[in-house]
């Protein structure tokens, strides 16, 4: 044999057995778990909560901001609804929202937000009921520049009205 080829099958032999080292896989470190830091926020309750079907006392808003809503049942027996609706006012371009709850006979609660732009004819429509001598209660909220909620309308509506 030569020199040559002494020399090759031992470098081939050096290069295994280098790369035989370096297979040797090691598991995978588990990493530890890192806890996250959560920060507790306090969600606001936007309408009051107390079940109550009978009107209350409503406020005026300052004569700048006046806004003037209307609320009537459809009269629809499939599908009943009461509509809150802006009929206009100087406050259009001043309040910020105006939020309803509408609280059934049944004992359930809805509310919907009527949001900016405001104009004469927007309106929401919530869920209403239909057995006769039920009454469901619509309150109305004006939201002043100021973020401060304001009752202006606290009525019983009826499902069905007869002229």
């Amino acid at each position: 044999m030569n020199a040559r080829s002494v020399t090759g099958v031992f470098l081939v032999v050096l290069s295994l057995l280098i790369t035989a080292g370096c297979t040797q896989t090691t598991p995978p470190a588990t990493p530890t778990p890192t806890a996250v830091e959560t920060i507790a926020t306090e969600v606001p309750t936007p309408f009051p909560t107390t079940l109550s079907l009978t009107p209350g006392p409503t406020q005026t808003l300052p004569e700048v901001w006046d806004l003037e809503v209307q609320a009537y049942g459809n009269g629809e027996a499939i599908n009943p609804q009461i509509i809150v609706s802006c009929q206009g006012g100087k406050g259009l371009n001043f309040i910020q929202q105006i939020d309803v709850k509408v609280t059934r006979s049944d004992g359930v609660e809805e509310y919907e937000s009527i949001t900016k732009p405001l104009y004469k004819g927007k309106e929401v429509s919530l869920r209403s009921t239909t057995a006769p001598g039920y009454r469901d209660r619509a309150e109305v909220w004006a939201i002043t520049p100021q973020g401060e909620r304001v009752k202006i309308y606290d009525q019983y509506v009826p499902f069905r009205t007869y002229h």
